[in-house]
């Protein structure tokens, strides 16, 4: 199937790379930016922000989330990480996003899914065709109950 929906930007370069990087745009690569990428090159999926501060600060308790924050906007311009938020509007980052996507979120038991492809392409395909808006996947988490979560309720309420 073609995606309707964005394919996140090839990435310009490695973990292995990202001293040089950072340098190249005028950041030092000081310890704590070291902890954070090493904390992010063992993390594969979501994660919270804040479980991101506290993961850098069991390495290196020096570690501010002020360095964590804006480090952490660098490495989305470069693709390395997009930023959204959980079901409960918490900041989480995808690492090492092949493509944009949004969420299903349970409000009963917190579980929580991805978009799959043929539901982004028509999310973004009825908003864009209708009403010429583009859509940011990233930022789309829908809330509501699970089939489980709907069956267990269906089977207290007989």
């Amino acid at each position: 199937m073609s995606r309707d929906y964005p394919v996140v930007a090839p990435r310009p370069c490695s973990w292995d790379e990202m001293p040089a990087e950072l340098h190249s745009r005028g950041m030092r690569w000081t310890p704590q930016r070291r902890t954070l990428i090493e904390v992010l090159r063992r993390t594969q999926g979501h994660v919270l922000a804040v479980d991101l501060v506290a993961r850098c600060r069991d390495l290196d308790p020096t570690t501010t989330p002020s360095t964590v924050y804006r480090t952490l906007d660098v490495l989305e311009n470069l693709g390395m990480v997009v930023h959204g938020h959980d079901g409960e509007g918490r900041e989480e980052y995808h690492v090492l996003p092949e493509v944009d996507h949004g969420h299903l979120y349970c409000s009963v038991c917190g579980g929580m899914w991805e978009i799959r492809e043929d539901e982004a392409s028509a999310i973004v395909g009825h908003f864009d065709h209708d009403r010429g808006f583009e859509v940011d996947l990233s930022h789309v988490t829908i809330s509501g109950r699970c089939g489980g979560c709907r069956s267990d309720k269906s089977r207290a309420e007989a």
